[in-house]
């Protein structure tokens, strides 16, 4: 199984709004993106939903700088702008 294989595996998490978020930024940005930003978006897959889904569903701050861009990235991929 390729590593892009396994990462799309990883997005399919409980709740489809989820999984959508999550396969969106790994096909249309992850390839691009450059290492580090690669290595946080692994790093978010590694979150428990409970954890995950406020940061991408609602106005949940990531404290980590990286983290508050990858996470703005995804939320504008989808059209879900932070109020």
């Amino acid at each position: 199984m390729s590593e892009l294989s396994k990462l799309k595996w990883q997005c399919r998490r409980g709740t489809l709004e989820l999984d959508i978020l999550l396969t969106r930024y790994l096909e249309a940005c992850f390839n691009q993106a450059d290492k580090d930003e690669q290595a946080e978006f692994i790093e978010l897959l590694n979150l428990e939903d409970t954890e995950l889904m406020p940061y991408l569903m609602s106005n949940r701050v990531p404290k980590s700088e990286s983290r508050f861009a990858l996470v703005e990235k995804i939320r504008n991929l989808s059209g879900k702008r932070q109020a």
